[in-house]
């Protein structure tokens, strides 16, 4: 009786739930709807006409049929955004195109993010890492968010970028503005700051591109000389130019921030694991696949059907907004077994964190290295570290993360 009793609490839940209308706690905790959604509603429809899909083999399905799921969000992003900065920012960016754009940008991109390249920037990482664990180390009382998991990628996309580092300080705020207009609803005042944020960062880029095509940098390191170059006659226009440089920045700024203050946080709520990675370094690479699974950096991402579809006997409409639930896909139990507890060891571990396919994230290793050197040297550092104050959570259910980690070290 009371197992039926769960069940149909649980049904309630995903019936009710509206990502027009996201309930409250939902940002704090997502999972009890993940897994109504996963369990009673893998086809979940929303009143607007959308769709929102949680099961693995779903989404790796979406990910990879680029035909049948478009990306690209020209139609979509309009009545949100209108004419806007933000607009012709998210309808540029690689994320959210198909070809020929995404493939265009990605090859370009791409070539400065070789196994060779990304081998390369590790001295410097550990460096930077050590640097920031002797400041912590110093003031005793510390932010984990301020003070390490969102300095890392900044200065590792800064340095892509070949940024002088007096300029850098806007980045983080620029990063969220503009991240956080994929937010599903937003208010006036998150749309006149993401706005703004475009303006400004296109303003700066500009000028440090006119700066670098004046004197280029070594197009095998340095991710806007590349860009500007072109790759094998293909060039970009000034605006897909400007537009992907935000992106690239944006992207390998907020999920590794992510990543690593959830993975900080989660070995405090899981002690036994964190014995167990202290016990074993060698868990690390197992180890940080698992946290970006547990608590996926990007919780949402958005298809849009070109033709009609069918999931689980339901047939899903040409035009449809298709909402990605990566959150709930990455604990789903047909994939993964016991998928709310985190194991560090765990194999195989098929997340979807990066994506699939044609739009598997291009800096995946990048974000896996920064991860991997960051938790272990820190872990090292100081394994008694302890929160001092309240966690708190951004609010925001597309990006999951940390606005403040107070901790002592």
């Amino acid at each position: 009786m009371m197992q039926a009793g769960m069940r149909a609490a649980d049904s309630a839940l995903a019936d009710r739930f509206d990502i027009a209308s996201i309930p409250p706690g939902f940002a704090e905790d997502p999972f009890p709807t993940y897994r109504a959604l996963l369990e009673h509603s893998p086809v979940k429809r929303f009143a607007d006409g959308s769709v929102m899909l949680s099961r693995h083999a779903d989404l790796d399905r979406v990910y990879r049929d680029t035909k049948a799921f478009s990306s690209d969000k020209k139609v979509e992003f309009l009545p949100k955004f209108g004419a806007t900065p933000l607009y012709e920012h998210h309808t540029t960016s690689l994320v959210f195109n198909d070809p020929p754009l995404h493939t265009r940008v990605r090859k370009i991109m791409m070539g400065a993010l070789t196994p060779r390249a990304i081998s390369a920037m590790e001295p410097g990482l550990v460096a930077l890492v050590d640097t920031l664990l002797d400041r912590m180390a110093e003031k005793g009382e510390v932010d984990l968010v301020e003070d390490f998991a969102a300095a890392i990628p900044i200065e590792v996309i800064g340095n892509l970028f070949v940024m002088p580092h007096e300029e850098r300080g806007p980045l983080r705020d620029w990063s969220l503005a503009i991240l956080g207009a994929l937010e599903p609803t937003l208010t006036p005042e998150q749309h006149e700051r993401g706005n703004r944020a475009v303006g400004d960062f296109k303003a700066y880029l500009a000028d440090l591109a006119a700066r670098r095509r004046a004197r280029p940098g070594d197009p095998a390191t340095d991710v806007l000389t590349r860009l500007i170059n072109g790759n094998e006659g293909e060039q970009l226009s000034d605006v897909e130019l400007l537009q992907n440089c935000i992106f690239i920045l944006n992207a390998g700024h907020e999920t590794t921030t992510n990543l690593i203050g959830n993975a900080l946080f989660e070995l405090l709520q899981w002690p036994r694991e964190k014995v167990r990675l202290e016990a074993d370094p060698a868990l690390i690479d197992t180890a940080v696949d698992e946290f970006l699974r547990f608590q996926s950096p990007n919780q949402l991402g958005n298809r849009m059907t070109t033709e009609p579809v069918e999931f689980h006997g339901e047939t899903i409409d040409a035009g449809t907004r298709i909402h990605l639930a990566i959150g709930a896909a990455n604990r789903d139990p047909r994939q993964f077994e016991h998928p709310d507890r985190l194991d560090l060891a765990r194999k195989p571990n098929r997340h979807l964190a990066f994506a699939q396919g044609p739009h598997l994230c291009a800096g995946f290793s990048l974000a896996r290295m920064e991860g991997r050197i960051a938790i272990s040297r820190f872990l090292k550092r100081f394994p008694g570290y302890r929160l001092a104050g309240e966690a708190r959570r951004t609010g925001r259910v597309r990006f999951r993360g940390f606005a403040a980690l107070p901790a002592t070290v």
